[in-house]
């Protein structure tokens, strides 16, 4: 393993951990309050962003600029909806 490699995930790691500990405190500790609810949520939005993505002329089976707008100016939408 790189050193770039080990330092990611170290740092994913304590991330993990901070977020856990506040999920936990949350649920267990009368006094949790802002913070750890801050720290829940945001991890939780963190979460659901597409951190997998590459730029479009890299993807694969990417759609190439304004087919959407050719198929409707041509009449022929139904052959890029897959109707028939």
């Amino acid at each position: 393993m790189t050193t770039g490699t080990v330092v990611r995930r170290g740092i994913a790691l304590v991330l993990g951990a901070l977020w856990w500990w506040a999920v936990v405190r949350l649920l267990l500790v009368p006094g949790a309050g802002a913070v750890e609810g801050a720290v829940a949520a945001g991890g939780w939005g963190l979460s659901v962003l597409p951190v997998h993505c590459v730029p479009k002329a890299r993807a694969e089976g990417a759609l190439a600029a304004g087919r959407w707008r050719r198929a409707w100016r041509e009449g022929d939408a139904r052959r890029f909806c897959g109707g028939a």
